[in-house]
């Protein structure tokens, strides 16, 4: 019986898309505590702008914001072929194990360092105290992982709620306005909530700072989702090849009874 499951071509799939998922959402909160300069990123000089009162803003992003845009487009795959009770249950997932990750990093940083080799090995790269390297990078703000993990739940809701009630009115077709429209509203969710969260409860940012940040990171995934709309159709096409159009739209039609339900 385990052969004929592990065989079965749509429990491949979406063994496949949940590992990139849960994968992809782990690494963005790891790497989400470096910022970076979108300007520099294109060769551009930052030229600080004034938004909704707030000075000097530049377009400056977490790391975390490279892969969520793919993350959304691995929730819109898994919706259009398993339904909304897949993308819930691979997002608790998700959830489950970056709070895991995060006790890990917690109890890594707590075990008593190495004195001797380690703690001074990084002296010629520039980094004179590898433990201090090592709790800064790992042990980010108990605020933000807390605001990252309600937005991230809550976006991926909004996003299977909005795919859903676009999928009713248009069927099967317009793949890139369920896809693209559901995006572009889950992810001002997302922005909005994390520095709602982090950044307004936890630091006491005033709302105008939390709506001009939220604002400069959501242009950038408004961008994003709209560029990479395409890459929809590209991974939709490689599924119907691989599963055959046939099973492809018997999947699609049960995903779709099933959000009905």
């Amino acid at each position: 019986m385990i052969h004929k499951i592990l065989n079965d071509k749509p429990t491949k799939l979406l063994l496949f898309l949940s590992s990139f998922f849960v994968a992809n959402a782990l690494i963005a909160e790891c790497i989400g505590g470096k910022l970076f300069s979108l300007e520099k990123v294109f060769g551009f000089i930052p030229k600080p702008f004034t938004l909704f009162g707030e000075q000097g803003l530049t377009i400056t992003l977490t790391c975390g914001v490279l892969l969520w845009p793919l993350e959304f487009i691995m929730t819109d795959i898994v919706n259009e072929y398993f339904g909304p009770r897949a993308v819930k249950r691979i997002s608790y997932i998700a959830v489950g194990l970056i709070c895991y990750a995060f006790l890990m990093f917690y109890l890594a940083m707590k075990v008593p360092a190495d004195t001797g080799f380690w703690i001074n090995s990084g002296k010629n790269a520039g980094v004179p105290d590898m433990e201090a390297a090592f709790d800064n990078i790992f042990g980010q703000s108990m605020w933000i992982i807390f605001a990252s993990l309600i937005a991230f739940l809550t976006s991926q809701f909004v996003d299977v709620y909005i795919f859903h009630k676009i999928k009713k009115v248009t069927g099967h077709k317009y793949v890139w306005l369920r896809a693209t429209g559901s995006t572009v509203v889950s992810q001002l969710v997302d922005s909005f909530i994390v520095l709602f969260i982090a950044f307004k409860i936890g630091k006491d940012w005033s709302y105008q700072r939390v709506l001009a940040i939220c604002m400069v990171n959501y242009a950038y995934k408004f961008t994003m989702a709209i560029i990479l709309t395409p890459l929809i159709y590209i991974i939709e096409k490689s599924i119907e090849k691989y599963l055959g159009i046939e099973l492809s739209n018997k999947l699609k039609h049960s995903a779709m009874n099933k959000s009905e339900e």
